[in-house]
């Protein structure tokens, strides 16, 4: 036990443990930190990432790329450099953040659009797939949280409406996909659902929306042009969610391209499929936990009920789900993410 109180040492060895000097009082380290932390506040030291009090050695360490960096910070801070032990390191922190679909991104510091699907590019480079009309090749963006996430490596529009972003290495893709008051959808796989497939839509500024496939392969004139291979859909959507993730149950199918209508009244919604954006650029979809680093430790709750994933429900079958009881309006076997409040084409509320 460290003290600076020779009186001490006696009650302290009495008690069992060993006494130790220590050179400086705690509050004396702790306000030397203190001051340190007011310096970084008001500008970052350069060379300087890491400052802890360490009672040990009875100083303020910093860790810092060499002495005269931290002799620059603590003469700026105020501090005694006899508080100071400085400790060499080449260690540079950064925050990380995930990747997942349906989140926002912003767009050269303005305009948002959403991701689509995490992907990988050979054995490192990790991206995301979005709406080629979000941003031209170059166009730089910051992820959710604001800090600086990627640059767009490919993009098409119109003709086709699908884009690629590299991300940095503070970004980890996960095989998620945002749902916005439910629990996130783990993505499997892409098999393409057919039409009449009930289907479900993440984006950044109307969250979770759900429908069915109306129509594959069709054309569509915007403004700017017309795009083909689009998928047709009664799922709404609105300016925002643009680029975000398209899922039928847990296979990814593609990525929001644009339509008509709100989701205050309803609308039309087209996708630009997932398959040819993987195709032209050389990507291929995060899934399964493949993204780097631990995965979901556990599986989403769900609220209870009878409900239950890879069950078969015949039309005018009823279930219970989160307390609410709903009739089965089309045969079909339920998959994850086809809970009966997202699938009203599948499910009535009674």
């Amino acid at each position: 036990m460290a003290t600076t109180d020779p009186a001490e040492r006696r009650t302290i060895t009495a008690a069992g443990a060993r006494a130790e000097r220590a050179d400086h009082a705690l509050a004396e380290l702790e306000a030397a930190k203190a001051g340190l932390d007011t310096a970084a506040g008001r500008r970052a030291p350069e060379g300087v990432p890491l400052w802890y009090v360490d009672t040990t050695a009875s100083r303020v360490v910093l860790q810092a790329a060499d002495r005269a960096a931290a002799d620059r910070f603590a003469a700026a801070a105020g501090v005694d450099r006899a508080l100071v032990k400085v400790v060499r390191a080449s260690e540079e922190p950064r925050t990380y953040a995930d990747l997942r679909g349906g989140d926002a991104y912003y767009m050269n510091g303005s305009g948002r659009c959403s991701v689509g699907f995490p992907v990988k590019r050979g054995a490192s480079q990790a991206g995301f797939v979005t709406a080629g009309h979000c941003g031209t090749v170059g166009t730089t963006t910051t992820g959710v949280n604001q800090q600086a996430q990627g640059t767009f490596q490919g993009s098409t529009f119109p003709g086709r409406d699908y884009a690629w972003v590299a991300t940095n290495a503070n970004w980890t893709p996960r095989n998620l996909v945002n749902g916005y008051g439910n629990a996130d959808v783990t993505v499997a796989g892409s098999t393409q659902a057919l039409v009449g497939a009930s289907i479900c839509r993440s984006g950044s500024t109307t969250g979770w929306r759900c429908g069915t496939v109306q129509q594959l392969n069709t054309s569509v004139t915007y403004p700017q042009g017309t795009v083909s291979g689009v998928t047709r859909t009664s799922v709404c959507a609105e300016p925002g969610d643009s680029g975000g993730s398209f899922i039928s149950g847990n296979q990814a199918q593609g990525m929001t391209s644009g339509g008509s209508g709100n989701c205050s009244q309803g609308g039309t919604t087209y996708f630009q499929p997932l398959a040819p954006a993987l195709s032209a650029y050389g990507l291929t979809l995060v899934t399964g936990n493949d993204g780097g680093g631990p995965g979901p430790t556990d599986p989403p709750t769900e609220p209870g009920g009878t409900w239950a994933a890879g069950t078969a429900y015949a039309v005018g079958a009823t279930v219970t789900y989160g307390g609410t009881t709903y009739r089965c309006l089309q045969a079909h076997t339920a998959q994850a993410g086809w809970q009966p409040p997202n699938t009203p084409s599948l499910w009535q509320r009674v």
